[in-house]
C-alpha cells in the first residue's frame, strides 16, 4: 500500500511538470505564486524559507527565461504586470490542484478524516453519536476542527464541513445532513413585549443577531412571516452559535435558533417568539468533489448521512 501511494505521488508531480510545458524553472513558478499572494518579497521569506535576496534572484531568473516581467516594483512591495497576472491565472489553480491531490494521498495513507464544524453542533449533536462510528471503524482516525464558515476548506485541511443554513452554497457539493427548521428566540421578557405590542413592532426595537455578515436568514424569516424586512442598523453579527445563544440569554437581542438548543427552551432561559419557522433550514454536509475519492472520507460521510 505504501509503495502504491508513493507511486501515486510521483505520478502527481510528473503530471504537473507536464502542465508547465516541461518548464525547467518549475520551482521558480512556485516562488512566483507565493510572492504574488504576499505582494512583496520580504513577506514571502517565511513561507519560502528563502532570503529576500534569494527570492529576488529567483524571480529575475524566471523573468529572463519567460522573456517578460512578472512584477513591477513599487515602494511597499511588488504588483503584478499584465503578463504576471495572466501567468498567475494560468498556474494558481494547477498548484492548488496539486496540493489537493497530495493532501488527499496523505490523508488516505494515514486514515485521518478532518471534519470542520461549530463547537455548538459538535457538542450538541455529533459527540453523542461518535462512539458508534469509532468502535465500528477502528482504522479511521477523526480530527474535529472548529469551524464557523466555509471560508477555505483547503487552507484548513478540512475534508468535510458541516454548516447550518439553507444549503444554497456554490463551488462545492452540498448534501442535507438533517432538517432543523429555524425560529426566532428571545428571553421571556422579550416574549412579554411581543405579546403586548405585537411581533412586528417588538422586533423593530430589538437587535437581530446574525450568524455571519452575508447571512440572509433573517430576511428569509421575515419573508416567511409576511413582514417587511427592516433596513435597521441594530444588527449584531455573532458567528459562534454558542456565543449567540448566550447573547440572546443575556438580552443582547434575538436570534434564529433551532431544536438543538432544546435544553435552554426546557429550562425557560429562552423562549420561542413565533411559531413561524424556516422549514428549509438545517445542517448540511459540504465537500470538494474530489474528497469522496478518499475511502476514509467517503465512509465517514456515508455514516454521517445515515444519522438522521
Amino acid at each position: 500500500m505504501a509503495t502504491d501511494k508513493s507511486n501515486d505521488l510521483i505520478v502527481t508531480f510528473k503530471f504537473f511538470k507536464l502542465i508547465f510545458m516541461h518548464f525547467q524553472n518549475f520551482d521558480d513558478l512556485r516562488v512566483f505564486n507565493v510572492v504574488a499572494r504576499h505582494g512583496s518579497f520580504a513577506s514571502a521569506t517565511k513561507d519560502l524559507n528563502l532570503t529576500k535576496g534569494a527570492i529576488s534572484y529567483r524571480i529575475r531568473m524566471l523573468e529572463e527565461t519567460l522573456g517578460f516581467l512578472v512584477f513591477r516594483r513599487v515602494p511597499r512591495g511588488v504588483v503584478l504586470t499584465t503578463e504576471g497576472q495572466n501567468l498567475l491565472d494560468a498556474t494558481e489553480q494547477s498548484f492548488l490542484e496539486m496540493e489537493r491531490r497530495i493532501n488527499a494521498l496523505r490523508s488516505e495513507e494515514s486514515g485521518t478524516v478532518t471534519v470542520g464544524l461549530s463547537t455548538y453542533l459538535a457538542s450538541r449533536w455529533l459527540s453523542p453519536r461518535l462512539m458508534d462510528f469509532i468502535q465500528s471503524h477502528t482504522d479511521i482516525r477523526l480530527r474535529i476542527q472548529p469551524m464557523l464558515d466555509l471560508l477555505d476548506l483547503d487552507g484548513e485541511g478540512i475534508d468535510l464541513a458541516i454548516r447550518w443554513g439553507d444549503g444554497l452554497w456554490d463551488d462545492m457539493i452540498v448534501e442535507q445532513l438533517f432538517s432543523c427548521p429555524a425560529f426566532p428566540t428571545g428571553t421571556p421578557e422579550v416574549l412579554s413585549t411581543v405579546q403586548a405590542i405585537g411581533l412586528e413592532r417588538a422586533f423593530a426595537s430589538l437587535s437581530l443577531l446574525h450568524d455571519r455578515e452575508s447571512s440572509h436568514a433573517w430576511a428569509d424569516w421575515y419573508r416567511a412571516a409576511g413582514i417587511e424586512y427592516p433596513e435597521q442598523s441594530n444588527v449584531l453579527t455573532i458567528p459562534d452559535p454558542n456565543v449567540r445563544v448566550q447573547a440572546v440569554a443575556d438580552g443582547q437581542g434575538i436570534a434564529l435558533n433551532d431544536d438543538l438548543m432544546i435544553q435552554e427552551l426546557v429550562d425557560g432561559r429562552l423562549v420561542r417568539l413565533s411559531d413561524i419557522r424556516l422549514e428549509n433550514y438545517g445542517y448540511f454536509l459540504a465537500y470538494r468533489p474530489e474528497a469522496m475519492s478518499n475511502r476514509s472520507v467517503a465512509n465517514f460521510a456515508k455514516w454521517l448521512l445515515n444519522q438522521n
